[in-house]
């Protein structure tokens, strides 16, 4: 059964193009369709969900140095409760993905 990200209702409610895309529910392009998607991107704002990506807990006394180790962001300032979304690299420098 595939799974359904916290903004699924969304995307159905503004004609989302709905397909499965590794076990999630996800919108592909809206009714408005792909070069105005690109446009509205380039001269306004655009939000990608990327709640469907993955959940890491890292804890203990070192998890920040840990984080700032295997990750591209800087976290040093990152307080508990909170998360910050960022890339993980793999050994040639390329963006871990699950789905490749």
């Amino acid at each position: 059964m595939e799974k359904k990200t916290p903004l699924y209702d969304t995307h159905v409610k503004y004609g989302g193009k709905i397909v499965e895309f590794g076990g999630f529910l996800l919108p592909v392009q809206y009714g408005s369709g792909v070069k105005a998607e690109h446009m509205a991107v380039r001269t306004q704002c655009g939000l990608f969900d990327v709640s469907h990506m993955g959940e890491v807990l890292v804890q203990g006394e070192k998890a920040k140095d840990f984080l700032n180790l295997l990750l591209t962001n800087d976290y040093t300032d990152l307080q508990p409760g909170f998360a910050r979304y960022s890339p993980m690299c793999n050994e040639n420098g390329g963006t871990v993905d699950q789905y490749r």
